[in-house]
């Protein structure tokens, strides 16, 4: 992380408090956590996987954009982002009912490669561009992390976009490999009981957003 001012390519005096924030706000409650646990508890861990791939694409089509001028889109007014709250609520909530009727739920049906793995990821992306907590993140919190005696903007917002990422993929593969771990070990009627919990959840979660101050 080397660079202009003192050889670094960011502030390091910002570092611990940009990782401890980024640990925060991977470890609260929110949309991917609960869909990434739902996937892996009803279809298994190879499943939350491909998920994983699907929201990590997410992220990086969100830094992407913010290293292009995210601000100046139409995604940065208010309305357009309480649209995309309202659209991510419903999409959730969808899901979430998906999820409790296994019968007609892709998503309880066995995992054949590779239809059903490009259909994993491309729901684990719409689920993370739909969450206004990743928009918000890349628009108004990690430009604050940005110095302007140390290396160029851009650069900058790469490096701490990157361990964002980061650390996202290794709580996220901890949810998958939990989640998939317990269902595991669980009789058929516990592992119904887990994904009606989950469901459940994932779906209060979905209402939070949507009630939750802007």
């Amino acid at each position: 992380m080397t660079g202009t001012a003192g050889m670094w390519l960011v502030d390091p005096s910002v570092l611990p408090a940009f990782l401890l924030a980024m640990v925060l706000i991977e470890l609260t409650p929110g949309p991917n956590m609960g869909y990434l646990a739902l996937v892996s508890t009803v279809r298994g861990r190879l499943a939350g996987l491909l998920t994983i791939v699907g929201v990590t694409v997410g992220l990086g089509l969100y830094l992407m954009l913010a290293l292009y001028g995210l601000t100046k889109t139409p995604l940065a007014s208010a309305g357009a982002l309480t649209a995309l709250k309202w659209a991510g609520v419903g999409y959730m909530l969808w899901l979430a009912i998906e999820a409790l009727l296994p019968e007609r739920s892709v998503q309880s049906r066995p995992l054949r490669l590779p239809f059903a793995a490009g259909r994993l990821m491309l729901r684990g992306l719409v689920a993370n561009l739909l969450n206004p907590k990743a928009a918000l993140f890349y628009m108004v919190m990690l430009p604050g992390f940005v110095r302007p005696e140390f290396a160029a903007p851009r650069t900058q917002m790469l490096v701490f976009g990157g361990i964002h990422i980061g650390i996202s993929i290794m709580v996220h593969l901890a949810i998958v490999v939990g989640a998939a771990g317990t269902a595991s070990h669980l009789p058929a009627s516990g592992r119904r009981l887990l994904r009606w919990g989950l469901a459940t959840g994932l779906a209060a979660t979905a209402l939070w957003v949507g009630v939750a101050p802007r």
